[in-house]
């Protein structure tokens, strides 16, 4: 026997194969549409307008109960993941999925297959938005295990680096995500962003074999030429440089030549780093010129290198959203096994 609570339970289940392409995209790209989150938004306002008009006259208990948990979704959730986004703990997109959860999700659904009725863990305070948070969070936590794991498995294991970072070879950061962990002076928790790497590098028609197969001319800002569209430097991008190859009479791609320059001249401007960046509209993910630079001399040296990949947090919250389908909440499940909720 299957059975839902009521038709806005069932229509909220569309939150899960939406949340899964996000999440699958986030992979991919590190890039969620906010588009993604206007329907969603507006089916939670639709949703919860129906649900409060069968709670008033506000005469019961239950009634009392119900928009206590809606306040504290939308008047908490809300504002705490605005403020976590601001603090710099969240993205874009993972702030604005929550907001959409205390708006979709305030209080916990109800479906029943045969004799069980899901979730099954509840908690007393009863915000389903907040059951959701807190299974993101402690999924979240098992991240660096994971990576340790994988550190381990491909014989890079480095305490305490291989927690929070993992090597690749140098060539693989044309399509990889997160951001440097190194820099000349070492290990470094605000390495240059990937991003911005490939900013650079869209913006000056090159591509990243360009730049390690001679570094010593390119670090002269003279070679910079005509300059290109940067983009946002995401990998999914179409790159509207011609990626510093030249298209022969037989349709092959040759590397454009650069005039070597050697490397003992000193320049104002190495890289054109700050030409780059006064070149652009906004910021490049915070990048300095001496970051960038630091960045370009970092990835000309080496074959490879650390890299701090990130959470893509929409992951571990489409996990989150499941298990609180499913289980309900994993904290007040441990807390009520060892007794203490």
């Amino acid at each position: 026997m299957f059975g839902i609570g009521t038709l806005p339970d069932l229509l909220r289940l569309v939150v899960v194969p939406v949340l899964a392409w996000t999440a699958w995209r986030d992979i991919r790209t590190r890039r969620v549409p906010n588009v993604v989150w206007y329907p969603l938004a507006a089916l939670g306002l639709a949703l919860l307008a129906w649900e409060l008009f069968g709670h008033l006259p506000v005469e019961t208990v239950f009634d009392r109960l119900y928009l206590i948990r809606v306040g504290v979704s939308v008047f908490f959730v809300i504002p705490l993941s605005y403020l976590f986004w601001r603090l710099g703990g969240f993205g874009g997109a993972d702030a604005k999925a929550l907001m959409v959860f205390a708006i979709l999700l305030p209080t916990f659904p109800s479906y029943t297959v045969g004799e069980l009725v899901f979730p099954l863990e509840r908690t007393a305070l009863g915000v389903f938005s907040m059951t959701i948070l807190t299974n993101t969070v402690i999924v979240g936590l098992a991240y660096p295990l994971l990576l340790a794991a994988r550190n381990l498995a491909a014989g890079e294991f480095e305490f305490p680096l291989s927690f929070v970072g993992r090597r690749v070879t140098v060539p693989s950061l044309a399509t990889t995500h997160g951001r440097l962990f190194e820099s000349a002076d070492g290990i470094t928790r605000n390495g240059l962003d990937l991003d911005a790497l490939r900013m650079y590098l869209r913006w000056r028609g090159l591509t990243l074999s360009d730049l390690c197969e001679n570094p010593q001319a390119l670090r002269d800002p003279e070679t910079i030429g005509e300059t290109f569209e940067p983009t946002d430097g995401a990998v999914h991008r179409a790159v509207s440089t011609d990626g510093g190859l030249t298209i022969d009479d037989d349709g092959t791609a040759d590397p454009e030549p650069v005039e070597e320059t050697g490397s003992d001249t000193d320049f104002d401007d190495p890289w054109g780093a700050a030409e780059f960046l006064d070149s652009i509209d906004g910021s490049a993910y915070g990048t300095t010129p001496e970051k960038l630079r630091g960045g370009l001399e970092l990835v000309t040296t080496r074959d490879s290198v650390w890299i701090s990949p990130g959470i893509p947090f929409i992951v571990p919250m489409f996990v989150g959203l499941v298990v609180a389908f499913l289980y309900g909440d994993i904290l007040f499940g441990v807390l009520s096994a060892v007794g203490i909720a």
